[in-house]
């Protein structure tokens, strides 16, 4: 069916390409994916490729390294939960309790 939509059928290679660029850590690929997503004319991948190019190291960083801060997010995102629950009900000390007794 992708060979009756030129636009489903780019649009697939180059999500496909990026697919392959994440789970095989080819950072070193993202220049010349951008110069492909731009020449077709996908207005979703072009706004993607406007992001990407904000912080185009960090992105090339992430698509290159295999250190990953996920674990730290995980914690910080739980810690937030329990202040967002605590709002305006009592103060540092029984927040820290509860980050110490909730893990």
């Amino acid at each position: 069916m992708r060979s009756y939509c030129l636009e489903i059928d780019a649009f697939t290679r180059h999500v496909r390409a990026f697919a392959v660029m994440l789970t095989e850590r080819q950072g070193e690929r993202l220049p010349d994916w951008l110069v492909a997503v731009r020449q077709d004319d996908l207005p979703s991948l072009q706004t993607l490729a406007a992001g990407i190019d904000r912080d185009r190291d960090a992105v090339i960083a992430g698509l290159t390294v295999p250190w990953s801060s996920g674990a730290v997010e995980g914690h910080v995102d739980r810690i937030k939960m329990i202040k967002r629950q605590m709002y305006g009900r009592a103060g540092f000390n029984l927040m820290r309790k509860r980050v110490l007794l909730a893990s």
